[in-house]
C-alpha cells in the first residue's frame, strides 16, 4: 500500500516528531509510506531526518505541487482552513488528529472551546473517510460528543531506549552537569494558556526548597517570565527549547504537568519511560496514561494540591510508570497498531 502523510506544518511540533518516528517503522512493516511538507526552513531538519531514514519526502511550495496516485492520503493540519485546500487536491482523505479535542478550562470556558472546535474542525472530520487520533479517550469523545463516525485510536508511543532510567552514576553526573543540588522538578510544556504555567509558578512559590525547570517556548513565555520576576521566584528557571530532554529527565527528581488540555501527552510518556515520578491533573488524557497512586499522581490543578503531591511523591511510582509504557506505549506497538488501522479504515 502506497500512503502519503501530508501536513501543512512549516515548523516542527509533536505531530511532525510523530511522522519522524512512525514513517520509517511503517516502511519496515511493508507499507510504502511517504511524507509531504511545505518547503520551509522551520521544518528542514525533520525533512532531512525522514530522508536519512529512507522515507521519500515531497517539499511543496503550493498545494498544486502535491503528488497524486496514492492508495491513501493521511493528512494532519495545524490550521483547520488547510483541510479545505487538502480536500480540493484529494477527494478522499484520512485525517490524523493530534488536536486537543477538549480543553478543561474553568468557569464554563471549556464549552466555549468545544463550540469553537465544533464550528472549525468538526466539519473537516465529518467530511473525511476515516479519522485516526492518538488516544482512546479522544476517539470516544469524537464519537459521543461530536458524532464523528469511523474514528480509530492509535495511542502514542515513545522510544524506550532513548528515554530510560539513569544507569549507575548517571544521575549524579547529569545533576553536576546541570548544577542541580536540590529537589528538582521539570515542567516540559509549550507556554500556552492550557498548559497552566500560572499554577506551576504559584506551586513554586509554595515550595521554595525545590527548583523548577521550565522547558519550552511559546506565546506566553514573556508573561510567565515577568510573573516569576514579580513573585520573586528564585527557584524557577526558564530553559527554553532543549534537545537534551532524555538527559534532563534522568537528572531531575520529578515531573509536574498541571495541564488543562491534551490529546495524549508525549512529554508525560517520555517522563514515564524515564522512570520519573510524575504529578499531573485528572483530565481524561492523563487518566488514560496515569493510574493515580500506581504510575504517578493525579491532583486538581490547584497550587496547594500540586505542592502537597510533590512533597509526598513516592519515588517507586517511576519504576511502575516505565513498566506501563513498556507494555502499552512503545513506538513499535504504536506502528503496528497504525499499520493495522490503515489496512481496514
Amino acid at each position: 500500500m502506497r500512503i502519503l502523510f501530508l501536513t501543512d506544518a512549516k515548523t516542527v511540533g509533536g505531530s511532525e516528531i510523530y511522522l519522524k518516528e512512525m514513517l520509517p517503522r511503517l516502511r519496515q512493516l511493508g507499507l510504502e509510506a511517504e511524507a509531504a511538507l511545505p518547503l520551509a526552513e522551520g521544518n528542514a531538519w525533520i525533512r532531512q531526518a525522514l530522508e536519512a531514514r529512507g522515507v521519500p519526502v515531497h517539499a511543496y511550495r503550493s498545494f498544486e505541487d502535491l503528488p497524486l496516485g496514492y492508495d491513501r492520503v493521511v493528512a494532519s493540519a495545524w490550521y483547520p482552513q488547510s483541510y479545505k485546500k487538502f480536500f480540493a487536491r484529494y477527494t478522499r482523505l484520512t485525517l490524523l488528529i493530534h488536536d486537543q479535542i477538549e480543553i478543561f478550562y474553568p468557569l464554563g470556558l471549556r464549552y466555549a472551546y468545544r463550540l469553537g472546535y465544533r464550528l472549525l474542525q468538526v466539519p473537516n472530520l465529518t467530511r473525511a473517510e476515516a479519522v485516526i487520533t492518538v488516544s482512546r479517550w479522544a476517539a470516544r469523545w469524537l464519537k459521543e460528543v461530536h458524532g464523528i463516525r469511523n474514528v480509530y485510536a492509535v495511542p502514542n508511543g515513545v522510544d524506550t531506549e532513548h528515554f530510560r532510567p539513569p544507569g549507575p552514576g548517571e544521575k549524579e553526573a547529569f545533576r553536576k552537569r546541570y548544577g542541580l543540588q536540590r529537589f528538582s522538578v521539570i515542567v516540559p510544556a509549550r507556554m500556552s494558556l492550557e498548559k497552566n504555567h500560572l499554577a506551576v509558578l504559584l506551586t513554586a512559590k509554595l515550595l521554595p526548597e525545590a527548583d523548577f525547570l521550565l522547558v519550552g517556548t511559546g506565546e506566553l513565555m514573556g508573561l510567565w517570565q515577568k510573573t516569576a520576576w514579580f513573585l520573586n521566584l528564585k527557584n524557577v528557571h526558564f530553559l527554553g527549547r532543549r534537545t537534551d530532554m532524555p538527559e534532563l529527565y534522568r537528572a531531575v527528581d520529578a515531573m509536574l504537568l498541571p495541564t488543562l488540555g491534551e490529546n495524549q501527552s508525549l512529554a508525560t510518556l517520555e517522563a514515564m519511560a524515564s522512570a520519573l515520578p510524575t504529578v499531573s491533573t485528572p483530565i481524561p488524557a492523563q487518566q488514560e496514561l496515569i493510574v493515580s497512586g500506581q504510575t504517578g499522581l493525579l491532583t486538581p490543578p490547584w497550587p496547594s494540591a500540586l505542592a502537597r503531591a510533590l512533597q509526598n511523591l513516592p519515588l517507586h511510582l517511576g519504576k511502575q510508570a516505565r513498566a506501563h509504557v513498556l507494555a502499552h506505549h512503545t513506538l513499535e506497538k504504536s506502528a503496528h497498531t497504525l499499520a493495522s488501522v490503515l489496512a481496514i479504515c
